[in-house]
């Protein structure tokens, strides 16, 4: 028998028991569905990471309470919370030791939540307000798009000024220049000196939502207990940045008053541990996406199995006649193998554009390009293929080795 004619039989026999082949084919999707979904979305997650840690500044490393993967509060961040926070006097402290070692030292510490009035005109309530000193746009790769920046007098005096972003400017102010303008922050004047330029989304967030305005004033205005700073330092050049990072510890640890024998009470990260934490944490999902996965693949391949066993069974009549007239046992074999190889084959291809589908919705929502995984959607078309094969392939021997003459007799 010609591949076609094989091929044409599978499918009408496939289509004459739709819902018992599609739920068949649902074990299969669901199996394909979880694996190329999670990868989509790691993948689409990878690059918006990527994408957002091109924003800071380059040659930047920074010391802050809590490792990168930790946040205040959680669970995992119980045993650094007995950490002193990095107070202001000891960020000063260490900015005085780092003169002339570092091109920027950006002290800063983060408030979300903020909502800025002007005229009777709100913004959402969704505004990230940072208390910081002028080295803030070069450590965080923002650009001045007119007005001016922060300045060390700014801070030295506590002075009521703030830049803002550009949507914040977009939704206040129209049709004027806020240069000079006055807005209520939370309740608390300011004035407007500075408009920072566009710069999207990262990690699934607005950059353009935020106001900066002298660290000493934030602290005023929004109170400093139970805050620490972050402190962003930028070497001279990547020569050396290695060089920079070795004494800017060791100035940490001085205005920290660790002795040598006591542990650093503080973290350093760079934009490639950033990357190093995200690829960890991606690793581990990796592999629960693949356990989840190849339980359901197996349990679908049983189904396979089974659901063939059972055609097996009630085409025996039809497979006698079919050899009765000449057709050969591997003409039999080669017939249930398709079948089976295409429930699982369509099984997986839907489970693939489910998972894609499903991935890429995180794409759009963190704003970065949409990706196709090829090398995982081509890994699941060949373990479908795998699974047809190697659960069809018991029913399809079992069929093709029935005696003729006892088959006819089946009733």
């Amino acid at each position: 028998m010609k591949f076609r004619e094989i091929l044409t039989m599978a499918l009408i026999s496939v289509g004459a028991n739709k819902l018992r082949s599609a739920l068949t084919m649902l074990g299969i999707t669901i199996g394909v569905f979880s694996v190329i979904s999670v990868m989509t979305a790691i993948g689409a997650m990878q690059s918006s990471i990527e994408s957002g840690l091109t924003l800071f500044g380059s040659n930047i490393f920074q010391f802050a309470k809590y490792p990168v993967t930790v946040q205040g509060g959680g669970r995992g961040a119980r045993k650094y919370e007995n950490r002193r926070d990095i107070s202001y006097r000891e960020a000063q402290r260490y900015a005085e030791l780092m003169q002339g070692y570092a091109s920027e030292i950006c002290l800063k510490v983060f408030d979300d939540g903020k909502q800025a009035v002007y005229n009777g005109i709100k913004t959402t309530p969704s505004l990230t307000v940072v208390g910081t000193n002028k080295s803030f746009l070069a450590a965080n790769a923002y650009t001045l798009a007119y007005g001016r920046n922060l300045n060390d007098e700014d801070v030295a005096l506590s002075r009521r000024v703030v830049v803002i972003g550009k949507s914040i400017e977009e939704r206040l102010f129209p049709h004027e220049s806020p240069i000079g303008r006055t807005i209520k922050l939370s309740g608390h004047t300011l004035t407007v000196i500075g408009v920072l330029a566009g710069r999207g989304t990262a990690f699934g967030q607005s950059q353009d939502d935020i106001c900066a305005l002298p660290i000493t004033r934030f602290f005023e205005d929004f109170g400093s207990a139970g805050r620490t700073i972050n402190i962003a330092t930028q070497s001279a050049s990547q020569l050396d940045y290695n060089r920079t990072m070795d004494r800017a510890i060791g100035a940490m640890r001085i205005a920290r008053g660790l002795k040598a024998e006591q542990k650093n009470d503080f973290e350093v990260y760079t934009n490639d541990s950033l990357k190093g934490a995200f690829i960890s944490i991606a690793g581990v999902v990796r592999i629960g996406a693949f356990v989840i996965s190849t339980i359901a693949l197996l349990a679908a391949g049983i189904g396979i199995m089974n659901i063939m066993l059972v055609s097996v069974t009630e085409r025996t009549k039809e497979i006698g006649v079919r050899k009765s007239i000449g057709a050969r046992n591997r003409d039999i074999l080669r017939q249930f193998l398709t079948e089976a190889v295409f429930i699982s084959e369509a099984g997986g291809i839907l489970g693939i554009l489910l998972g894609v589908l499903g991935g890429n919705l995180l794409a759009l929502w963190l704003k970065v390009d949409l990706i196709f995984p090829f090398g995982w959607a081509l890994a699941g078309l060949v373990v479908c293929s795998a699974i047809g094969i190697g659960f069809g392939l018991y029913p399809a021997y079992r069929a093709a080795s029935l005696d003729p003459i006892e088959a006819l007799r089946f009733e």
